[in-house]
């Protein structure tokens, strides 16, 4: 049975913060001010993003499920469709505002909305779109009628300077070597909030464009590869990694920056790339998908740094996609890890450019433990 994206929309927090006036939001980690952050911008092509972050208090502005449901709130209502008729809720995100309850059920309680399916998905980048995955199947299978899927993060809360001890010291020369900026505060100079949402039916529109969803494949290579991206542990030496609930056996030295986000940079140089390109061949095959049948390609990256080493590695594959056929809005509105994919087709799908019959590959990398989605649409 068909499923249809019938609207796409997105939420972004307060006004949009350049680059000169991301530590005056966040704080500078021990009163310092970073030494890598300039490398780092000049690398990752993110000229602005949004922080809920009230930039005279420091205070939160939203929590998560605020973002969520605020994205949920924007989707346009077409014959047949409201909210209050909404069968299955699915809600991605890579930090709830709790440990427990589930994302999905404390962003159902702001909407306010009528008793429903709701569930939520974690992950880091793809947990939107396992959300999505979940809800998109429920109307496939006739176990939902129309489905919300959302993606929403709230990266700032834990990359404000009390939340951070200091970086590490690298004697690497960041501008030959820019990758090694990443051992450092990369990743705060990178995340930046925001949320996006889509409504999902058996039946397309009949005011507007919809978006047929024609497959969602996730693979992961996590049995193969040790963790790359992570929070709320400690890595040792052997890869293997010590989390909060086993802290006694951490180092009082390491137990400070305990929740602050990591990543193991040797793993992400060694493997991103080319598990991508394993993941594509392998996704390509499986639907005898052909480059020249791609009319948009929508990839989730979190730094311009990759765009050109994707596109060689596509290359590689046979599978390449002309440059002018990309669409990414990351300089503009920041990288929001698991919203990204729907802020990006957000912007595209309001954009009045995707013309009927064109087919839209969405790309979305997770180097948390290397796991990829691929996701093809028709618009119909």
């Amino acid at each position: 049975m068909n499923v249809y994206i019938n609207d796409v929309s997105a939420y972004l927090p307060n006004e949009p913060i350049d680059n000169n006036r991301i530590e005056d939001i966040l704080g500078k980690v021990n009163d310092l001010p970073s030494r890598t952050k300039r490398i780092v911008l000049k690398n990752n092509g993110i000229k602005q993003r949004h922080y809920a972050i009230d930039p005279n208090t420091g205070e939160l502005t939203h929590t998560n499920a605020e973002l969520a449901a605020e994205a949920i709130r924007r989707l346009r209502p077409f014959p047949g469709f409201k909210l209050a008729e909404v069968d299955t809720l699915c809600c991605g995100t890579t930090s709830p505002d709790l440990l427990f309850p589930g994302h999905a059920l404390m962003v159902l309680g702001e909407l306010g909305m009528p008793p429903c399916d709701a569930v939520s998905t974690h992950g880091i980048c793809i947990s939107g779109m396992t959300a999505l995955k979940y809800a998109y199947m429920n109307v496939a299978l006739g176990m939902s009628d129309k489905a919300v899927a959302s993606a929403s993060e709230l990266s700032s809360s834990f990359m404000r300077a009390g939340f951070l001890s200091s970086p590490p010291v690298s004697n690497a020369d960041l501008t030959k070597k820019p990758i090694r900026a990443f051992d450092a505060d990369f990743l705060r100079w990178m995340l930046s909030d925001g949320a996006g949402a889509v409504v999902l039916s058996q039946k397309q529109a009949d005011d507007r464009l919809s978006l047929r969803i024609d497959w969602i494949e996730h693979i992961s290579y996590a049995g193969q590869i040790d963790t790359c991206m992570y929070a709320g542990g400690v890595k040792q030496l052997d890869g293997h990694v010590i989390g909060w609930r086993q802290s006694e056996s951490i180092e009082a030295a390491k137990k400070p920056s305990l929740f602050s986000v990591r990543q193991d940079i040797k793993l992400l140089e060694r493997h991103i790339v080319p598990t991508m390109g394993q993941a594509l061949r392998t996704i390509a095959d499986k639907h005898a998908l052909h480059p020249g049948e791609v009319d948009w390609f929508l990839p989730h990256y979190s730094s311009a740094y990759f765009r050109p080493k994707f596109y060689d590695i596509m290359k590689k594959m046979n599978f390449t996609i002309p440059e002018e056929k990309w669409y990414s809005n990351l300089a503009t509105k920041g990288n929001t890890g698991s919203a990204a994919i729907y802020i990006i087709l957000e912007e595209l799908f309001h954009s009045g450019r995707i013309q009927k019959g064109e087919k839209l590959l969405c790309f979305i990398p997770e180097s948390a433990r290397f796991s990829y989605c691929f996701m093809l649409l028709t618009a119909v």
